[in-house]
């Protein structure tokens, strides 16, 4: 497949991410049961994989949005610009911070910071994909849906340069 001029390969099949998703909910929907949780998707990477996960929650919760970005192209920026800020009241809150991926941890750490400002109860986070080999921070992620290489990858809401966020499975730079 070609996006932008670059060539990407199959990585993770919708079949599996779907499975994966299932997962997530499941420990969820067991650990969560009890909470009323604030479901926080950052946006716009993690539409899809919220979209899907909230479908398999079962508990109830509450769903918000921020919309962050710290990539260009293929490499990320370590410049977090918050674009949509949290409007709720979180004081006392269980949030569960949903993203699409965690490499370095740059983004969620300056997230969790600012959360941690307004006084939640407790701050979890769940990816669906996760780079074990880039990641370079010291907070626990709880909620891990696959854990992948650390290469470049598109499709089911992670893009390139804004293009191959609506592909079905997710699709590794190919070299």
């Amino acid at each position: 497949m070609i996006i932008n001029n670059k060539k990407f390969k199959l990585l993770l099949q919708a079949s599996e991410i779907n499975r994966a998703v299932e997962e997530v909910a499941e420990r969820m929907n067991e650990s969560l049961r009890d909470e009323n949780p604030l479901f926080l998707v950052v946006l716009n990477g993690a539409f899809m994989f919220a979209a899907d996960l909230m479908k398999k929650i079962t508990i109830d919760c509450e769903l918000s949005f921020i919309k962050v970005s710290s990539y260009e192209g293929t490499a990320s920026t370590s410049s977090l610009k918050q674009i949509l800020g949290l409007e709720e009241n979180i004081e006392g809150r269980t949030i569960v911070i949903i993203e699409d991926i965690i490499d370095t941890g740059f983004t969620v750490e300056t997230i969790i910071n600012q959360l941690e400002q307004k006084k939640p109860a407790a701050i979890q986070i769940a990816t669906l994909l996760y780079k074990p080999d880039a990641f370079c921070k010291n907070f626990s992620v709880d909620y891990i849906a696959k854990s992948v290489p650390n290469e470049f990858l598109v499709g089911y809401g992670l893009d390139y340069n804004g293009r191959g966020r609506n592909l079905a499975a997710i699709y590794i730079a190919d070299k």
